[in-house]
């Protein structure tokens, strides 16, 4: 019951991860069982440079944008980015946060659609789409915050990565959950792996502090 409390505090989509968007889907899972496989070799920390990020605002979200992308965006959608390290982690951050559900079919549904490849991405659409409809019904609008990331590998066709996403959980209090994404290099631009089952609360677990994870520049 405890994890099911932090996680809902957390995601969405998924979030996203991300966040209101990274991890919100994981709501009625015990237990999280995060796999991803990174092909070797692979840089396991690269060198990311995080002070020129500029923040947009995405529906009250701020997202980190920067020249490794994403360098098209059409309404809300956002693509381009490029195939170095920073432009993975720019990647995992935009697609998640659009997979999730508390935004409009016309957002997830192609970014799902597009931008998610691997066996469980039919579930994953599946999931959102009734993750939405039941989000509408209960007219939850809750969001988190992204506030870093931390390696898991790295390579010029593979990266995964833990994105720690904050919210707010039971009684005002802040939450927080890492959730493992893994992107693939694929036609020309990253594409997230679908999680297992399409939930991302099989990818996602609560954290209790910050350790260990690169924080983001604090914004102001």
């Amino acid at each position: 019951m405890i994890r099911r409390r932090v996680l809902t505090g957390v995601h969405a989509a998924v979030t996203l991860t991300l966040a209101g968007a990274l991890v919100q889907q994981a709501t009625h899972h015990e237990t999280a069982v995060p796999r991803t496989v990174v092909p070797t070799p692979f840089e396991a920390v690269p060198s990311v440079a995080l002070t020129d990020l500029v923040w947009d605002d995405f529906h009250g979200m701020p997202l980190p944008r920067a020249s490794d992308g994403p360098r098209r965006r059409d309404g809300d959608r956002a693509s381009g980015f490029a195939r170095t390290p920073r432009g993975a982690l720019l990647a995992v951050i935009h697609i998640a946060v659009r997979a999730a559900p508390q935004w409009e079919p016309a957002v997830f549904e192609p970014t799902i659609d597009q931008q998610v490849i691997g066996p469980d991405q039919p579930q994953l659409a599946t999931a959102t789409g009734t993750g939405h409809d039941r989000l509408r019904k209960r007219d939850v609008r809750a969001f988190a915050t992204v506030e870093g990331f931390r390696w898991l590998g790295y390579s010029p066709d593979a990266a995964t990565l833990d994105v720690l996403s904050s919210g707010p959980g039971d009684d005002d209090l802040t939450v927080r959950a890492a959730t493992r994404i893994e992107v693939q290099w694929k036609d020309g631009d990253w594409r997230a792996v679908a999680p297992l089952g399409g939930d991302w609360a099989n990818a996602a677990v609560p954290v209790g502090a910050p350790d260990g994870f690169t924080l983001f520049p604090v914004r102001g």
